[in-house]
């Protein structure tokens, strides 16, 4: 059952997946976006302990994408075709880091030890 749903997720072999993924893909060009600036930092902690695991150049830049991609959503415009060209929308910064995290956090619930953050709610 997951072979069939890995396939059926998997651009390279469903014309379903590849098309929603060039939709998703033309989107995020249109703002200068890249599909890891999609991911908020306050609705999983992991991402956040990622994001604090980074260089400082890479969050900065992320927070630029974020806030043209804002900028240009309030003018109601795109940026300009030969910008768009040039976008790289799914050259991953964050995947690496997250995976480690998430395999750090695996580590020490199997461990029996304590979390290194909880979730509080203001």
């Amino acid at each position: 059952m997951a072979s069939f749903l890995q396939s059926f997720l998997n651009p390279k072999k469903n014309w379903l997946a590849a098309l929603h993924m060039k939709s998703i893909s033309n989107r995020l060009r249109k703002y200068g976006l890249r599909y890891d600036d999609l991911y908020d930092p306050y609705y999983d902690l992991d991402i956040k302990e990622a994001l604090n695991r980074l260089p400082r150049e890479i969050v900065d830049a992320r927070n630029q994408h974020l806030k043209r991609a804002m900028d240009l959503s309030m003018k109601h415009e795109y940026l300009p075709e030969n910008l768009q060209k040039m976008q790289t929308p799914f050259r991953s910064y964050l995947q690496d880091m997250l995976a480690l995290v998430k395999k750090e956090r695996a580590e020490r619930e199997a461990l029996g030890a304590l979390p290194l953050y909880q979730r509080t709610i203001p």
